[in-house]
């Protein structure tokens, strides 16, 4: 697709504006780096593009650090003060979900948490709280069966409005897969961790 312009145009009644503004739901999947780095890149587009966006990590651990979380949050505080872009939400699971209250030493049940946290996506989908979800590394609760993906699949095929949604992850079901417009597998050719080399501060996070 050189330049972004299809190799073909089906005949389904649509204009090619309508076409062009139909929802997307993206997978990024596969045993490579990357996949959560290109959906938060897609996501600073979104914010550029006036979106509002929301990303959910399904993380155990609340020590779970990525830089783009301050990029973006910080986008978030310029709208805010400017105008420019567009909302700007961030939510962990590790950290017990901002909308359930838990106190700090609670043992937490992850399978539980997880489907909580779906629970609520779910909802802001239906409701069309958002126009750009990340679910970031949503394909292991998945995988685990600690949510129904047929469940997840239906929501997001029904999902109301022009909302955009990027899932990540190693181990995407084959149902999501088949579900998604957008699959792009990370395959990894070399890692400096081969070579022995811990994660680096601006590489990993």
């Amino acid at each position: 697709m050189p330049k972004g312009v299809p190799e073909s145009i089906p005949n389904d009644g649509l204009t090619t504006r309508q076409r062009r503004n139909q929802p997307v739901l993206a997978v990024n999947t596969g045993p490579g780096k990357g996949k959560s780095t290109a959906a938060f890149g897609m996501a600073l587009r979104a914010w550029n593009a006036g979106l509002s966006v929301a990303v959910f990590q399904f993380v155990k651990s609340a020590k779970w650090k990525v830089g783009e979380e301050n990029a973006l949050l910080a986008l978030g505080r310029v709208h805010e003060e400017t105008g420019q872009g567009a909302p700007v939400q961030w939510h962990k699971m590790g950290q017990g979900w901002s909308w359930i209250r838990r106190s700090d030493d609670a043992e937490q049940d992850h399978a539980e948490a997880a489907r909580a946290g779906w629970t609520e996506i779910a909802r802001r989908i239906a409701a069309a709280e958002h126009d750009f979800y990340v679910l970031d590394e949503f394909t292991y609760p998945l995988h685990w069966g600690w949510i129904d993906v047929d469940e997840v699949v239906a929501a997001l095929r029904e999902r109301p409005g022009g909302q955009h949604v990027v899932i990540t992850g190693r181990y995407a079901p084959e149902v999501l897969v088949e579900a998604a417009d957008l699959v792009t597998e990370m395959t990894k050719i070399k890692h400096p961790m081969d070579a022995g080399r811990k994660g680096q501060k601006g590489i990993e996070w």
